[in-house]
């Protein structure tokens, strides 16, 4: 019975085991793979420039034709071995077939840093004879690692990606799993072939078996710099807020400039005013419609405007919350998080009051935007990280202002597209509500919600 995969890929880096695992997937019956096909320099191997006809001119104008003769040509389950640095368009194509089984070979990056440098250093990509082995100490680059561990693990995060919006899984090994027979079993197993190893190829040797301090001029210079090396990813600051979608229909373009702006919900006010000043407002976009608009508008500019999250989350707060706007939160608030408030659309009865409940309020869009209530987040008060990130869904912004520099930034957008800029909008007085009840929590309560957009667009204290 035929298995549940029509071919697969490898996915490894340089001195990760490749090569052994190749040659005993190659050592299954019914099982072939090509090795490097897509590398840019070459098709399957060193100086090898043409497979089933296809030359590398052929495969660089359009590297499908190889990979569909991959699976017809063969008999049996055909493969091959991917790396970071290969035909991105092949990336795409594989990850979108699920028939396609996905291998994921990985090794400590330390090690394969340093067998990286010594191969480099003597020529020797593999090992055959033990005999010929040829050795050499590595030095040590703080610098070259953080770029080879950035470069690990980015890649790793866009092939999880891929798999998990895929709803596809892989088969996962690490170097030092290759010594395991029933390891690579195993793997044939999840690729549904029926033959089985017996041993391990033993072609290909191991060539720098010594611990890692052992094969390095400069040990001292690791030891030094592996304080300052997030290994682990560990700083990373987890996102668990939803993606927000481009807001299309959000869009206002100026009648007579080509100019777009990109609202953000609960940001400042004046900036479509400023924007009909050019003969009006073009608005009820859709993508269609857009991308129209964009070819018949060149030269055109996008921009949004981004507002200190603190002063956002209370224009929220009192515009959507405290008027009744959106009920069902007002209603979530009061039961679940015993927010006190004012019959809708009525003031507070006092500073105390509206700073209290305020904090409740921020208290929940810190949950919501880690994705730890059960409501939808709104748009009011989803991080404008997250905002501006769904815009680029669609097309990336040319100009992100911020509100503190609202005036220079409408002002270069005019120049930008070769017109006099209208008058800048006025003073909003959200800045006074929040002055009224302005305090330390207050700050503390919106970093702590807002730690994307603080990081994310250098926002410092409301009120230093």
């Amino acid at each position: 019975m035929a298995g549940p995969f029509h071919s697969f890929v490898l996915f490894a880096e340089m001195r990760t085991g490749s090569n052994f695992l190749e040659a005993n997937l190659n050592a299954l019956p019914g099982v072939v793979s090509y090795g490097e096909v897509f590398n840019p320099h070459f098709i399957g191997k060193k100086d090898q420039v043409e497979l089933f006809g296809i030359t590398l001119a052929d495969r660089e104008a359009n590297p499908k034709p190889l990979l569909r003769k991959l699976r017809q040509e063969t008999e049996g389950l055909s493969g091959f071995r991917y790396f970071h640095d290969h035909d991105p368009r092949v990336l795409d194509l594989v990850m979108a077939d699920p028939a396609c089984a996905k291998i994921i070979l990985t090794r400590n990056p330390l090690d394969s840093y340093v067998s990286w440098k010594i191969a480099r250093a003597t020529g020797q990509w593999k090992l055959t004879d033990a005999r010929r082995l040829k050795s050499a100490k590595a030095s040590f680059d703080a610098a070259e690692f953080h770029a080879h561990l950035a470069t690990l693990q980015e890649f790793q995060l866009q092939l999880l990606t891929a798999l998990q919006t895929s709803g596809q899984t892989a088969f996962y090994l690490d170097y030092e799993d290759l010594a395991s027979v029933e390891v690579l079993n195993g793997l044939a197993a999840f690729l549904g072939v029926e033959g089985r190893l017996k041993a391990l190829d033993d072609t290909l040797k191991k060539q720098n078996p010594e611990p890692v301090e052992a094969k390095l001029e400069n040990p001292q210079a690791l030891a030094d710099a592996l304080p300052g090396f997030d290994v682990f990813a560990l700083n990373r600051t987890p996102n668990f807020e939803p993606r927000r979608p481009p807001a299309i229909p959000t869009a206002v373009a100026a009648a007579s400039a080509p100019l777009l702006y990109f609202p953000v919900r609960s940001g400042p006010p004046g900036v479509q005013d400023w924007l009909a000043g050019f003969g009006g407002l073009v608005e009820g976009f859709e993508q269609k419609t857009l991308r129209q608009w964009k070819r018949t508008n060149p030269g055109h500019r996008s921009f949004t405007v981004v507002r200190h999250p603190l002063l956002r989350a209370h224009v929220a707060f009192r515009e959507k919350i405290v008027s009744g706007q959106l009920a069902d939160h007002r209603r979530i608030l009061i039961r679940a998080y015993k927010a006190v408030l004012p019959d809708p659309g009525q003031p507070f009865p006092d500073i105390a009051a509206e700073r209290a409940a305020f904090l409740v309020f921020l208290h929940y869009a810190r949950l919501a935007t880690s994705g730890q209530t059960g409501q939808r987040v709104d748009p009011n008060w989803a991080s404008q990280s997250a905002i501006v990130q769904g815009f680029a869904g669609f097309q990336p912004l040319d100009l992100v202002i911020r509100e503190d520099r609202l005036a220079e930034g409408l002002a270069f957008l005019a120049a930008e597209v070769g017109m006099t800029a209208p008058p800048v909008p006025a003073k909003d007085p959200a800045d006074d509500a929040l002055a009224a009840i302005h305090d330390a929590a207050l700050e503390t309560a919106a970093a702590e919600a807002y730690a994307r957009d603080y990081m994310g667009f250098g926002f410092g204290p409301w009120r230093a």
